[in-house]
């Protein structure tokens, strides 16, 4: 049997991982913390001992791991064991990292005797759930073709963006505008809110007209009930902030908009809400209102 490695079971990971299993893929996983394996055993994935085994076992291995460090540990990187791990396989690295990062991981992985594909999604833990993931692939033409089909479970819809690192700065480019909009939309939901308008009625008329869209609808009834359970983490939010901050300066980028979100979500993240959702990034523009907070910019 051809299996399919999983590597990386987090918030977005573990659905990810699930809808593969459902959908019959010969699927083999593991993860740091083992607990977060026995959903997929239970749907029939066969769960690793150890990174090393995934990889002896697997001809294409996603990784859906949190940073550039958990991707190199679970590879080996720096160590004999890569070569031995990624020589022959396709390894698949759907996490979001810096694009340079990116690029060097390949021409590692090519060194070894690999292939590599680049494979980040947009989407949050919902879209994760369903199924209905976007995802960018970069690499070379053969790999990501066979890489493709597998991603059909995950995805509603994949798109080719050429050589790597281009899907990682296309999915930059993403969130980019999806951390300016929440916080735009969060911001519009506090003033409403501060001003002692209806919250429900100001999201109604939000709603009906043009500027709804899938994330307000999915991030709008969230404030009004104040509901901070995780979809796209807050902590996450910053670290994407972060990169695309880092790639903007690098490209000699003017980035004012995400400048300012990256200063509030640093805010958030200080208050004790990293583990929430990105729209905790309420409690900043509130503790700024009451004075708790910054100055504003």
């Amino acid at each position: 049997m051809d299996y399919v490695g999983f590597v990386g079971l987090g918030v977005m990971g573990r659905p990810m991982a699930l809808n593969l299993a459902r959908a019959g893929t010969p699927l083999l996983v593991w993860n740091r913390t083992p607990d977060r394996c026995e959903p997929l055993r239970a749907a029939g994935a066969e769960v690793a001992a150890e990174p090393a085994e995934v990889f002896a076992r697997a001809g294409v291995v996603f990784l859906m791991l949190a940073d550039e460090a958990a991707t190199d540990a679970v590879l080996g990187r720096g160590t004999p064991d890569f070569t031995a791990r990624v020589a022959g396989r396709t390894v698949v690295h759907m996490g979001t990292t810096a694009p340079e990062y990116s690029g060097g991981l390949q021409d590692a992985v090519r060194a070894a005797g690999g292939r590599y594909v680049e494979a980040p999604v947009s989407g949050s833990r919902v879209p994760a759930e369903q199924g209905q993931l976007v995802a960018m692939l970069a690499g070379d033409g053969e790999a990501v073709a066979a890489v493709r089909p597998l991603l059909a479970p995950l995805c509603r819809e994949t798109f080719d963006c050429g050589a790597v690192p281009d899907a990682l700065l296309m999915k930059l480019s993403v969130n980019l505008f999806l951390i300016t909009l929440v916080t735009g939309l969060t911001e519009a939901f506090h003033f409403a809110d501060r001003n002692g308008l209806d919250r429900r009625l100001f999201l109604d008329v939000l709603d009906a007209g043009p500027m709804a869209s899938a994330v307000s609808r999915m991030k709008a009834p969230k404030l009004l009930a104040r509901d901070f359970a995780v979809q796209a983490g807050a902590s996450d939010v910053l670290k994407n902030n972060r990169l695309i901050a880092e790639a903007a300066r690098k490209a000699g980028l003017a980035s004012p908009l995400l400048d300012i979100c990256h200063t509030l979500f640093g805010e958030t993240v200080e208050q004790g809400h990293g583990g929430e959702d990105m729209v905790a990034v309420l409690h900043a523009l509130e503790s700024r209102t009451d004075g708790a907070g910054r100055p504003t910019l």
